[in-house]
């Protein structure tokens, strides 16, 4: 048997059971290479401000820079411009065309029921079936008030205060005219109660809460919506005129700094644009400035004016129903006697042949002799009417009711004798020269405040127009100095 010598030198075959050859060792693995952060995103304004840094180191950019600012600064301008003017131009047509009628509205209502009672008082002292003319009147003054009252409301403008003093009015009204009826019913038929019901109706016209009193108030609101209106109109442009001087300076200093570098003494664009800008802010300054004169012509020789007559007109149609029903209460009219005596004195002073109160104050306001002849005519007929009325009184004290009724109203005396002379004529004279006064002082007004308004007439469009040319000049003439880096 042949056996297999061992330690030959033939090594064991490689898969048959012999052991596999250490391998080398390997090195570990590394993990992932991890990336690094983006680094944080910039904002635009932040890029954009970097750029703008870089362009102004070069002359190019830096007249990019001034141009778009030159340009950004007269567009501000001529918008500010039309913005200020258009909302002056907006107040001073709503003065004109909107709260001075309501105010004079406000003021005819007062007027009219005021001359309501009045009529109704001095129909009373007739007697019996009374004149067509009185009716007539008297109808017209609550058909008049019935009218302005419903056109007040439908100007209200949402005005809490305004639409409140309308309802008041409305409610009040009925309630008056029921108790004249009454008055006039029980006096036709000789009933004494009538004195009663016309003195009932008078409180209710002129108590505190009472018809004038609210239409006061009505009249108060209109005026005081007056007023803001003239001073929105007249508040000056402040902004519109800042923004003018900065454009103008920017515009010169650009011009100045392009003669510096280049000599050149006219840049065409730039130069045109100052001009445009120079047109506008003058432009400005003058329109605002000769309609606040206007406005302020308007109020002082007229809305002002307006206000002291109608205050007189007023006085004088109450001062007349208190001498009325001094004689309707048949001796016991004290009362309406102290009313009249102090109506006197604030519509004409405490000199019976003096000019003071109201009538100095008008006559001092009127800026024409159109406007003081009939306030000079008023104010001789309230001196007149003291006068009679004095004497009436006299008549009425000794007991001589006749007499007195006929120097008030007319008609005859105890002796059959025609009065002539009477208180009523004084007073109808005196209400018309002071309407007289109104209408043409109305005029002055409306004349003053509409050419205030005239003088803004296409400020706005101009303003706006100018600066868009002015801004087109200003890029151009940045745009020939830029062309001359290309």
């Amino acid at each position: 048997m042949t056996q297999t010598p061992t330690g030959s030198g033939i090594p064991a075959a490689q898969g048959y059971g012999a052991p596999p050859a250490p391998r080398a060792p390997q090195p570990p693995a590394r993990p992932p290479a991890v990336p690094p952060p983006p680094p944080p995103r910039r904002r635009a304004w932040s890029e954009g401000a970097d750029r703008l840094r870089a362009a102004a180191t070069t002359e190019p950019g830096r007249l990019r820079i001034i141009g778009a600012v030159l340009a950004l600064l007269v567009v501000a301008f001529g918008a500010v411009t039309a913005w200020q003017i258009t909302d002056r131009a907006s107040a001073a047509s709503d003065v004109v065309n909107h709260s001075a009628p309501l105010s004079a509205k406000a003021a005819e209502i007062y007027r009219s029921l005021a001359d309501a009672d009045t009529t109704a008082s001095g129909g009373f002292l007739i007697g019996g079936q009374q004149p067509k003319s009185v009716t007539d009147r008297y109808d017209t003054d609550l058909r008049t008030a019935s009218k302005l009252i419903a056109e007040a409301a439908g100007n209200a403008q949402g005005s809490a205060t305004t639409l409140e003093q309308i309802s008041l009015l409305n409610q009040q009204l009925k309630a008056y005219t029921e108790a004249v009826a009454t008055a006039g019913a029980d006096n036709r038929q000789g009933f004494p109660l009538g004195g009663a019901y016309l003195r009932y109706a008078n409180e209710l016209m002129r108590q505190d809460g009472g018809l004038l009193d609210t239409a006061d108030k009505l009249y108060k609101a209109e005026t005081a919506r007056l007023g803001e209106d003239y001073g929105s109109a007249k508040e000056l442009p402040w902004a519109a005129w800042a923004l003018g001087v900065i454009a103008l300076g920017a515009l010169l200093w650009a011009q100045r700094r392009s003669y510096r570098r280049t000599n050149r003494v006219f840049n065409q664009g730039m130069l045109a644009a100052s001009a445009a800008s120079l047109v506008v802010l003058l432009w400005a300054v003058v329109g605002h400035t000769v309609a606040a004169s206007q406005l302020d012509a308007s109020y002082e020789h007229g809305a002002k004016s307006l206000q002291v007559l109608n205050s007189a007109r007023i006085g004088v149609l109450q001062a007349r129903g208190d001498e009325n029903l001094t004689l309707v209460a048949r001796g016991t009219g004290a009362t309406y006697e102290t009313s009249f005596q102090g109506g006197m004195s604030t519509l004409a002073g405490k000199d019976p042949k003096g000019v003071g109160g109201e009538m100095a104050q008008a006559l001092a306001l009127a800026d024409d002799e159109a406007g003081r002849a009939p306030v000079n005519d008023a104010i001789k007929g309230v001196q007149a009417w003291r006068g009679r009325h004095t004497a009436a009184r006299t008549s009425d004290n000794e007991g001589n009711y006749g007499d007195a009724v006929a120097q008030v109203i007319g008609g005859k005396n105890q002796q059959g004798e025609v009065v002539t002379a009477t208180t009523g004529q004084c007073f109808d004279a005196v209400d018309a020269n002071l309407r007289k006064a109104v209408d043409h002082e109305q005029q002055e007004f409306v004349q003053a405040a509409n050419d205030g308004r005239g003088a803004l007439t296409g400020l706005a469009a101009g303003a706006a127009l100018l600066a868009v040319l002015a801004a087109a000049g200003a890029a151009l003439g940045i745009g020939r100095r830029l062309s001359e880096y290309r």
